[in-house]
């Protein structure tokens, strides 16, 4: 266990030096970084709290669920798709949401974040980043770029949900540096509309460099922390 705990040590120091080059040479502000555990045991998620850290990223509900329960002291984060059906269970235990990506599944982690707080399962309300389509094909997540105001003005509306920002994956094909220019651009757009800073949720560890140059707020880095995914 103690060699795992100096192997994230080492693995969480250097992806932090990393990020604060490669913003140094962008002459950008240093994002925050959020780790990615998915698939890691709680073990390996607990050491990481004795490192330092307070939120940890999950892809999937129920694996996020889990582990939000083991390990209370962390701040778990929703970045996976989220079938509606699970948005109650995401309600209760998410520190944020950056996959939010159509009208029905605002509604249902709203009801959800309702019943939360009347049940006593949470406080605050939900911050939730909009995931956005870099190429139109919403089947892969993300709302197609005609259906964002619609999506930005329900969240504005939600008694319990607060926007945060928006958040993408650029397309394995795509450009990625013209993706996250793009979306940096709608994010400075909607912050001014919106008359309040919001935060661009872009850069995993391929493309941290890219999404740090067009002024990522936060990246998103699993591999590089955590190392390959456990066998079996």
């Amino acid at each position: 266990m103690a060699d795992r705990k100096t192997q994230l040590q080492e693995n969480l120091e250097a992806t932090r030096a990393e990020i604060h080059r490669l913003s140094e040479r962008a002459d950008r502000k240093t994002p925050e970084l959020l780790p990615v555990t998915k698939f890691h045991p709680a073990a390996d998620i607990a050491l990481l709290a004795e490192l330092g850290v307070t939120d940890v990223a999950e892809n999937r509900e129920q694996e996020a669920r889990a582990k939000a329960s083991e390990l209370p002291q962390l701040r778990f984060h929703m970045i996976g798709q989220i079938q509606t059906k699970k948005a109650n269970h995401v309600a209760r235990w998410a520190a944020s949401v950056h996959s939010l990506d159509s009208l029905k599944l605002a509604r249902a982690l709203e009801r959800g974040v309702s019943l939360a707080k009347e049940r006593g399962e949470r406080e605050g309300n939900l911050p939730v980043f909009i995931q956005v389509s870099a190429d139109g094909d919403g089947s892969r997540g993300g709302v197609i770029p005609s259906a964002l105001s619609e999506l930005v003005d329900a969240v504005e509306g939600a008694e319990h949900l607060d926007l945060a920002g928006l958040m993408v994956v650029p397309p394995l094909d795509a450009d990625a540096g013209e993706v996250f220019r793009g979306v940096r651009q709608g994010v400075d757009r909607l912050s001014a509309e919106l008359n309040r800073p919001l935060k661009m949720s872009a850069g995993m560890s391929a493309d941290m460099a890219e999404a740090i140059a067009a002024g990522s707020d936060i990246v998103r880095v699993g591999t590089s922390i955590m190392g390959p995914r456990p066998v079996g």
